[in-house]
């Protein structure tokens, strides 16, 4: 394989609301931080840890702005994107980097109509879609299957 990758694939929770900037000639951009959580154990104090990782979360035009109209802060959202660094200068002249996620797909997991009862379009509005909700059903277990060997 000669190609390369840039795949970010992110589930977590919206650390604020979606900030927009709009442009000359009716481009947008939205940015929010995102924050993601590993829990573990301390083996020696056997009690539990979490860590949260902030992530800078871009997404553009008409992408944005289904995320300006959805999502608020405390939102569980699944975002698809690459990773992009930008170099910028502070107000002392020195070197800055900021690496941000570059949205290219995202999947609404909860959004302020979930309190209301509405329904949120799925990342392409072409093809909006009721999201499941958090609960499910299983099939009653029946006993009718005798011939099974375990």
């Amino acid at each position: 394989m000669s190609g390369t990758l840039n795949k970010v694939m992110l589930i977590g929770h919206l650390g604020d609301e979606v900030k927009m900037h709009y442009f000359d000639g009716g481009n947008c951009v939205g940015r929010f931080p995102l924050a993601t959580n590993e829990t573990y154990t301390n083996k020696q104090t056997n009690e539990r840890v979490t860590n949260t990782e902030w992530h800078n979360i871009v997404v553009r035009n008409k992408a944005a702005e289904i995320c300006e109209k959805y999502l608020s802060k405390g939102d569980k959202v699944y975002i698809e994107g690459r990773l992009k660094t930008r170099k910028w200068q502070d107000d002392k002249g020195a070197d800055r980097y900021s690496t941000e996620i570059q949205c290219t797909d995202f999947t609404f997991l909860s959004t302020k109509n979930d309190n209301q009862g509405g329904v949120a379009p799925a990342s392409n509005p072409q093809q909006a879609t009721q999201q499941p909700s958090n609960t499910s059903v299983s099939e009653p277990i029946t006993e009718d299957n005798d011939d099974l060997p375990f």
